[in-house]
């Protein structure tokens, strides 16, 4: 809906990505991703403010429901700290095999370097 049947042009590019219900039903908040920056993000949020109306509108007759939720728009920002989050292990998860190699290149010269020290008659 949020690309197909809204025409205005501050709605772009974006999905719902998460919808929470309060108790009771009275009331959701809809999380939107949006492709952008922080201009195009006020920008959709604007948009679907303006048609909260119609959204609801084609909510209740799509689900044949008596009552429809008051809907609240909120830009998630998950996403973004997602990958960001996802880019950091991943960074340590390389400094880990980094630092395990290195230990095992160590050990391996340190047991050379005691088989030498020992002598022929030892080994």
């Amino acid at each position: 809906m949020l690309e197909g049947q809204l025409s205005d042009p501050r709605i772009n590019f974006g999905y719902v990505s998460e919808v929470v219900m309060a108790p009771g039903g009275k009331s959701a908040r809809i999380y939107v991703a949006v492709d952008g920056d922080s201009k195009d993000e006020e920008e959709m949020l604007a948009g679907l403010e303006a048609a909260r109306g119609y959204i609801r509108h084609q909510l209740l007759q799509r689900m044949g429901v008596r009552h429809i939720p008051e809907l609240f728009f909120q830009v998630d920002h998950s996403e973004p700290v997602r990958a960001r989050i996802d880019e950091l292990l991943g960074r340590v998860e390389r400094r880990n095999r980094q630092k395990e190699k290195l230990q095992q290149a160590s050990a391996q010269k340190v047991g050379a370097v005691q088989q030498e020290t020992r002598g022929p008659e030892n080994k």
